[in-house]
């Protein structure tokens, strides 16, 4: 009998399983994959997502992978680019685009590390009931028997389609459909600081540099354009490099380092994230589009809830019920402007004629450009950063800058 059974081991379920296990629980972790092992995914840690890691003793084993620390982030908007670092996280400035064959690992191995049972190859075919509540998971692992195990929770990290939130029936709601389709690749040979976004109508692009001196580049075209891109998908994705004409010359006298991978299946919603013996964590419960590559990083905030939620209810110190309720309402206030700034951006449309004075404005303004970047990456809630009074500073500011000029 366990204390928790996590199904699926990647960003997600590692971290909670790690957590749980070094609360003391009796933890099983499975995954049909084994590690390491890729998958689909933008790559990037934000400041958040590393401070999360430092919390856990594990920003080192990053740092130490071969992957560059990232503080320099780039948006160009066509006519200007701004140039900052986003706000830190704490003391924590660096972000991350690690590769997920190299991070995932990382994490496994922390869940055993912390004393959680790994089994890879591990594949869940049903949930086991007790009337209404789920009490354990019936599945086999390669070439081996079916074997039933019991939990006083079994917990859903297994992504986008997660098969626990299917079986549980997970109610969706805050739903938005896919708006984009995305195609990535990896480049050697190309120089690159930073993290660099390109907006341009109904497109987006972003590189970052990756581990093993190269960089990933990510493309982003409307939904709509899916099949057709598919069809040629290198050819629109270099058609759509010249749209960015300084990141296009320096990929140009690179050299791609591996096949493309992508997708159309980008939804955005929320799932009801817990029930009677069962509960959801990383995108198996709340999923966007990855233009904004929050991801990774909510992926770690919400493990941290989730595990914190589960502790007082497996203690005693609370019922269990009530605090995973308070999990759900704390994860949906906390994500909230990552989601809809992510919608926002997936659109693919211009700036409106504010945003685009705003971003004018803070060209001559490093601490508050720094502030704005803060907002994309979470360390600045906007309700800090939008404010009448800040925006009429940064207005004025950039006015007496005009006029000195």
């Amino acid at each position: 009998m366990y204390d928790a059974i996590i199904v699926g081991a990647r960003c997600a379920g590692s971290p909670t399983a790690m957590l749980l296990a070094r609360q003391g629980y009796k933890v099983l972790l499975v995954d049909r994959a084994a590690f390491p092992s890729d998958t689909l995914s933008t790559h990037y840690i934000h400041q958040p997502g590393m401070a999360c890691l430092e919390r856990w003793g594990l920003r080192p084993a990053v740092a130490a992978s071969g992957c560059p620390p990232l503080r320099q982030l780039t948006l160009d908007v066509g006519p200007f680019a701004l140039q900052g670092a986003p706000t830190p996280a704490g003391d924590v400035a660096d972000a991350y685009s690690v590769r997920r064959n190299v991070l995932d690992e990382i994490l496994v191995e922390a869940a055993a590390d912390a004393g959680a049972e790994v089994r890879q190859h591990f594949s869940v075919q049903d949930l086991v009931w007790d009337g209404t509540t789920v009490t354990g998971v019936r599945g086999r692992a390669a070439d081996s028997a079916t074997v039933t195990e019991q939990a006083r929770i079994v917990i859903g990290a297994d992504g986008r389609n997660s098969f626990v939130a299917r079986s549980v029936e997970a109610p969706v709601y805050g739903a938005e459909p896919s708006l984009t389709c995305a195609y990535y690749t990896y480049w050697s040979g190309v120089e690159m600081a930073g993290a660099e976004l390109y907006p341009r109508p109904d497109r987006m692009i972003v590189a970052s540099p990756t581990n093993d001196d190269q960089v990933v580049s990510i493309v982003f075209w409307p939904h709509a354009d899916f099949p057709r891109v598919r069809a040629d998908i290198e050819g629109h994705f270099m058609r759509a490099l010249e749209l960015a004409p300084s990141l296009n010359e320096r990929v140009r006298n690179g050299t791609r380092a591996d096949r493309f991978r992508g997708t159309g299946q980008l939804p955005n919603f929320y799932r009801r994230p817990c029930g009677d013996g069962w509960a959801l964590v990383g995108d198996a419960g709340y999923h966007k589009d990855p233009i904004l590559a929050l991801g990774i990083s909510d992926a770690f905030r919400d493990a941290e809830l989730l595990a914190e939620a589960v502790d007082a209810g497996l203690s005693g110190r609370r019922e269990l019920t009530p605090a995973l309720s308070d999990y759900e309402r704390r994860r949906n206030e906390i994500s909230a402007p990552g989601f809809e700034s992510t919608v926002q951006f997936a659109r693919l449309q211009p700036p409106d004629e504010e945003m685009q004075q705003l971003l004018a404005a803070l060209r001559g303004d490093p601490r508050q450009t720094d502030r704005f970047f803060g907002t994309i990456v979470g360390t600045v809630h906007p309700s800090e950063f939008f404010t009448p009074e800040n925006l009429a500073a940064i207005g004025g500011a950039a006015m007496a800058t005009a006029r000195a000029a």
